[in-house]
């Protein structure tokens, strides 16, 4: 697959803090459009903590990936691990033994000859759209705490955005951990001319929903004025802020390519969540508003398939008692016909039958597990 791009848009901004610990890669106004990988990392941890965590992860994706880009052009799962096993090697590296350890998200997006490949580790989001069709395709699934409540059926889709929990994130990149955190990661083959890749950390999210989001993206507009667009739209977020915005130009194939795609169906894609709603809720929702659905969220679905297997269970029991009462029925009309018989029939008992390259340099080829307990609060 050849994907060709648009100049990629980027957007790097402070917000209200007193120091950027957002990080890109490739840095601010250096992407061109002959650039294959894109990385965007929220950090956090404190002043002078957040940002040495998020850059050190970035660039050394960044450099790891072009060091180790294969010759057939094919960058497989086991290359994006590799170079994030790199950057966690490269924290550990600067850990200081401090009780609040710092740490980052992760998002990485990389074009190659087999299609676009994403990762991602906690609350910064990847967005694939295609704006011809005014539809959503994926929305990575944050490493969250509102998430994980949402898709309990806890919070409701609204919720998510004003919840005072929603800042805590469940999995983020941090040193000296035994159990490293794995990225979710997800494959994109239907890509086409016209789509957009959005990466951006949570920061730009603090005033905009997805569906303004959309608005904005497909407007027949050039990309440097969604770019202004976006940036006016998140000037009075409090918040660093950042973005890649990504457009697809044009995609070629030949006739007898296959390319992996699982984003359709992936459960890293937040538009597959479908949270668990307990049959008394529905009813109330029903008697408030009169719907099935008290949420915006195009992917909710009302689970009834308890009742549904309670009613089938019941009516396979009926017929089975049904059954054996005509059975028992008719052996006593038939013995009512038959002659006694005076002789002993003898009873044997039956018997039962009893599963880019030269650029970083790295050999480990150990793999690492990559689960974290820890649940870092992005307002430290």
């Amino acid at each position: 697959m050849n994907i060709n791009i648009g100049s990629p848009q980027a957007i790097w901004e402070i917000g209200k803090r007193d120091n950027q610990e957002d990080a890109l890669y490739p840095e601010l106004g250096t992407a061109t459009s002959n650039e294959r990988v894109f990385v965007l990392c929220d950090g956090m941890g404190g002043h002078e903590h957040g940002e040495v965590a998020s850059q050190i992860v970035s660039s050394t994706i960044y450099k790891y990936l072009y060091a180790h880009w294969p010759e057939d052009g094919m960058v497989t799962d086991r290359i994006i691990t590799d170079a994030i096993r790199a950057a966690y090697e490269a924290l550990d590296a600067r850990d200081n033994d401090a009780v609040k350890k710092m740490g980052t998200t992760l998002t990485l997006l990389v074009l190659h000859e087999g299609g676009c490949t994403m990762a991602h580790i906690g609350d910064s989001r990847i967005y694939h759209l295609r704006t011809a069709e005014r539809r959503l395709l994926y929305r990575s699934r944050d490493h969250s705490l509102v998430t994980d409540l949402y898709q309990a059926g806890e919070i409701s889709y609204e919720e998510m955005s004003t919840s005072p929990q929603k800042n805590i994130i469940t999995k983020a990149m941090q040193p000296g951990e035994d159990n490293r955190v794995r990225p979710d990661i997800v494959h994109i083959g239907n890509l086409r001319q016209g789509d957009y890749l959005y990466m951006c950390s949570d920061g730009m999210l603090e005033q905009m929903d997805d569906s303004e989001l959309m608005d904005l993206l497909c407007a027949n507009e050039s990309d440097e004025t969604k770019r202004q667009r976006l940036i006016k739209a998140t000037a009075g977020n409090s918040d660093n802020h950042s973005a890649f915005l990504i457009h697809i130009r044009e995609v070629t194939m030949d006739e007898n390519e296959t390319i992996q795609d699982d984003e359709g169906t992936a459960r890293c894609n937040f538009l597959n969540i479908r949270p668990v709603i307990s049959e008394a809720e529905i009813v109330e929702d029903n008697q408030q508003t009169g719907t099935k659905n008290r949420d915006n969220s195009p992917s909710i679905s009302r689970k009834k398939d308890r009742r549904w297997l309670f009613l089938l269970l019941l009516a396979a029991i009926l017929a089975v008692v049904f059954y054996a009462w005509m059975s028992l029925s008719a052996d006593e009309d038939n013995n009512k016909n038959q002659p006694e018989k005076q002789e002993t029939i003898n009873m044997e008992p039956l018997s039962s039958p009893t599963q880019r390259k030269n650029q970083f340099n790295h050999s480990s080829e150990k793999d690492v597990d990559m689960v974290s307990p820890y649940k870092p609060d992005k307002n430290e």
